[in-house]
């Protein structure tokens, strides 16, 4: 299968400070020397471990002078911020110790990731409380053009597999990622997050142009009554009624067919669903809003879902290694609703998924899906506006071939 080659990304760099995940706002990074997590280091000695496996709590603090009456508060206080039972193996923890006679512990400081962490402040009372790290948002570009594997490409150019997973988001109900060809391109403007100089995750996508079969996609993130969301240049949202697969690139191993050699029953018969081969416990999506009308395990189909969109469609899902919704959920589009298994008739971990219109079964991909609300008119002149802008900057993005090209950001007036 052909997929996308990410060959660009930018050394000049537009950076904010972000404390939350909202939209981030232009601020100066604060790098006071001699503070660490908040608290001024100067008044005691620092040691820094790592998480081990089976271990717990009391084993870090008693024997830093901290008694069992005390780690029994600091469980009562975690167990509504961050519970003590969820420290791992490999994490980091921070000690503070004064520098007093017998080096008591003044604070310890867990990192429950690479942005949050969690404070035991023993300085006087018990004190537990979680705090993140300053996040810097860097706004990047990044172009390429279809030419080989994903996962090859994305290691041989030192690009995080993530951005290439926003991509397919924003056009998860446009482009069939399954059918790429040799010779399609993209271009695309991003923010990513990083913690101390490190990359820590995307952000969001901007703006983005997909090339596909010779036809252009632009893609702008824009504001619509109160949700983020991406329309086209005429203003026309990008999602449609339902997505275009229920799992995130897997593999299609058999397709919508009225006639089918079965691979257990070892006879032909019509196979009205389609087939994603992807490792056992990857995470199935429910394509649209709606109902779930079905939660059960039936011998030939295993453990399935079946979803109620609205009058017209429904969707279902078979072979799960495990459900997560049971019946009458809400449930709304992109929602884990179970994991891939090979429960029921299944040769191999797969799911199976089948589409109802007006009552029939037929063939998804075949369907010319209803589109999302476009921009409201009373709105559209401040999206022409942000679409303006967007659409000059992917224009100076080069798309470039069979080599990394450093891209300078242009940023908006």
């Amino acid at each position: 299968m052909l997929i996308l080659l990410l060959l660009a990304a930018c050394n000049n760099e537009t950076e904010y400070v972000s404390d939350s995940n909202q939209s981030p706002e232009v601020v100066q990074i604060d790098e006071t020397p001699g503070i660490l997590y908040d608290i001024p280091v100067a008044r005691y000695t620092i040691v820094q471990h790592t998480f081990k496996k089976n271990q717990v709590l009391s084993e870090i603090l008693y024997p830093n002078h901290i008694n069992y009456q005390r780690i029994q508060e600091v469980a009562d206080q975690s167990k509504e911020i961050y519970s003590v039972r969820r420290l791992r193996a490999g994490h980091s923890y921070t000690l503070f110790l004064n520098n007093d006679s017998i080096s008591s512990l003044a604070y310890m400081v867990y990192e429950i990731d690479n942005v949050d962490f969690l404070v035991f402040d023993f300085t006087d009372s018990v004190f537990v409380y979680r705090d993140k790290k300053p996040v810097t948002i860097v706004e990047k570009t990044a172009s390429g053009v279809i030419n080989s594997s994903l996962w090859k490409t994305m290691k041989d150019n030192n690009l995080d597999q993530e951005l290439i997973l926003t991509l397919a988001d924003v056009y998860a109900w446009t482009i069939d990622f399954y059918h790429l060809q040799k010779g399609d391109a993209f271009k695309v403007i991003y923010t990513e997050r990083r913690v101390e100089g490190k990359f820590v995750g995307i952000e969001r996508i901007i703006a983005a142009e997909f090339t596909h079969r010779k036809t252009s996609l632009r893609a702008y993130l824009f504001e619509s009554e109160g949700i983020d969301d991406y329309f086209d240049d005429e203003g026309k949202s990008l999602r449609k009624a339902f997505l275009r697969s229920p799992v995130k690139f897997s593999r299609i191993s058999s397709r919508y067919s009225r006639k089918r050699f079965h691979p257990v029953q070892k006879r032909y018969k019509a196979h009205l669903g389609t087939d994603y081969a992807a490792a056992t416990g990857t995470p199935i999506l429910a394509t649209g809003d709606g109902v779930v009308i079905a939660a059960t395990y039936a011998k030939y189909n295993g453990n399935y879902v079946k979803i109620r969109h609205n009058a017209t469609y429904t969707t279902q899902y078979l072979h799960m290694s495990k459900r997560k919704v049971k019946l009458g959920d809400r449930v709304k589009q992109g929602d884990v609703i179970g994991y891939v298994g090979s429960t029921g008739l299944a040769t191999g971990p797969h799911v199976c998924y089948r589409f109802w219109k007006n009552g029939k079964q037929v063939n998804p991909y075949q369907q010319k899906l209803p589109p999302s609300k476009p921009v409201k008119a009373e709105n559209m002149g401040a999206f022409m506006e942000v679409r303006d802008i967007l659409s000059q900057r992917l224009d100076k993005i080069p798309t470039q071939s069979n080599q990394l090209a450093a891209l300078a950001v242009v940023k908006p007036n």
